[in-house]
């Protein structure tokens, strides 16, 4: 008689097993979005590469250090 109240009141705890899918679509348009204007003013204008290769060189690193952090706060 108890076994059967025991698998009745224990709830199923499902995780998410990774991101939305939607919200995947979004960043990979959003991406490719920032290297093609990224590729196009480096082409219309010449002078500003070296300051836009700069501000990636840094932003790459950051992006990098949140994504270790955030994939060890979510073990």
């Amino acid at each position: 008689m108890s076994t059967g109240t025991n698998q009745s009141q224990q709830p199923s705890a499902t995780q998410p097993s990774g991101m939305d899918p939607v919200l995947l679509l979004v960043l990979g348009v959003v991406f490719v979005l920032v290297l093609a204007a990224t590729l196009y003013l480096c082409l219309v204008h010449p002078s500003l590469t070296g300051p836009i290769g700069a501000v990636g060189g840094v932003a790459s690193a950051l992006i990098a250090a949140f994504a270790v952090a955030f994939a060890l706060r979510r073990r």
